[in-house]
């Protein structure tokens, strides 16, 4: 547990210099304590070790970690060690480290546990709800198959929800999978056709266009990419809209761009739609069976293959994703 004491001389300190904005505040300090934090306030010139050595004298059980602070949006943890001789305090150690990435991740992990639970408990409560009303005959002979058929649907929704969450973790190990030569315009051509009843069902235009070159990689990781940019084009698409798909080169790179003419991302959402479980709405995402995780599950694949991804977008008038990847591994 941080030390009441320690906290309030660095906010002290932090006051008097205005160098950083404590994470952790508390206030459960006795008078004796706060009148301690007074007279530091008052001199703005003592330094942190300083600081470190007065909170040893005045509470010699100190030690460890002292709290985290914030500077420059970077994040800095302070460690002190106390040095003694002859059994009296003689000095401090203060010791600064920069955990702004294992801060991140740490915040990054609990959100998605906590993204996760919410995903996976929102299909089960309504196959659950179902199931209840028909096992207590509470629905209507002729309603039967549409309350089986939401079951059918919620549950297909978790078995996609379960395989994206897969798909990243995957991902996220970084272990070694199989590759070999992909050619991008068949693959891209062959993903197209299996969308295009999902295109029809709205007259929405899909075209593929371009020359035939080939990258190493994973074919499965490469299809999955396409097919999930191809899916979010139809599915925030306008009736009547179209998507064109088109593969080359340029310099080093093979270029696959997907260009839709939907309802455009707004600016503020642009830099975040590749976050895990970021929706910018969030209403037709559910509505249209989507889990979230598929432009995350983009930027990781094109991350595994070394490449790029990158989006241009206009509210109102659509969205171009470009991928990026190396002609040679």
């Amino acid at each position: 547990m941080h030390d009441s004491l320690t906290i309030a001389l660095l906010q002290a300190r932090e006051a008097a210099m205005a160098h950083f904005r404590p994470i952790v505040k508390r206030h459960n300090l006795t008078e004796q304590q706060w009148r301690i934090v007074r007279i530091l306030a008052e001199n703005p010139s003592m330094d942190f070790h300083d600081l470190a050595f007065r909170a040893c004298i005045l509470r010699p059980s100190l030690t460890g970690i002292l709290t985290r602070m914030e500077r420059d949006g970077r994040e800095y943890q302070f460690d002190m060690t106390r040095i003694q001789a002859d059994g009296e305090v003689v000095g401090a150690v203060l010791l600064t480290f920069d955990v702004t990435e294992q801060a991140y991740a740490e915040r990054n992990r609990r959100e998605f546990t906590a993204n996760v639970s919410h995903e996976l408990k929102t299909p089960l409560q309504g196959i659950i709800g179902s199931a209840e009303l028909l096992e207590n005959g509470m629905v209507r002979p002729d309603d039967v198959p549409r309350f089986v058929g939401h079951i059918r649907s919620e549950a297909q929704r978790l078995v996609t929800l379960i395989n994206d969450i897969l798909r990243l973790s995957e991902l996220d190990e970084g272990g070694s999978l199989p590759t070999e030569p992909v050619e991008l315009l068949s693959l891209c051509t062959d993903t197209v056709k299996s969308l295009e009843s999902a295109a029809q069902q709205r007259q929405i235009t899909m075209t593929v266009t371009g020359e035939a070159v080939t990258v190493p990689g994973v074919r499965r990781l490469l299809t999955e990419t396409v097919f999930n940019l191809c899916d979010n084009a139809i599915k925030y698409n306008k009736d009547g809209g179209s998507v064109a798909v088109a593969v080359g080169r340029d310099g080093p790179d093979a270029v696959v761009t997907v260009a839709d003419t939907g309802i455009g991302i707004p600016p503020e959402h642009q830099g975040r739609v590749f976050e895990r479980f970021y929706r910018v709405d969030k209403s037709h995402s559910k509505a249209s069976g989507g889990t979230g995780l598929g432009l995350s599950i983009v930027k990781h694949a094109v991350a595994y293959h070394h490449g790029t991804v990158t989006l241009d977008s206009r509210e109102g008038e659509g969205t171009t994703f470009t991928l990026r990847l190396p002609l040679e591994a």
